[in-house]
């Protein structure tokens, strides 16, 4: 079985990210078209496989309407 590399909190938020996501009705192919940026950059941003900085991760909580505590808290 293969270790987890993510923190318990890295979870949390690439979890909560890709709840907020579908929760505004979005695809991650719409997403990025609002963000002019590739698809591959949701995935990656989604998968945790990029981490996101909290410039970033305000602009993903704006597109999907909510709070930057929801994804930190």
């Amino acid at each position: 079985m293969r270790k987890s590399i993510y923190s318990p909190k890295h979870k949390l938020i690439i979890e909560r990210l890709r709840r907020a996501r579908l929760d505004a009705g979005f695809r991650q192919i719409d997403v990025a078209k609002k963000l002019r940026t590739p698809q591959s950059y949701i995935s990656r941003c989604e998968s945790g496989d990029h981490r996101l900085d909290v410039v970033e991760l305000e602009t993903f909580a704006k597109l999907y309407g909510k709070p930057l505590s929801f994804f930190i808290a």
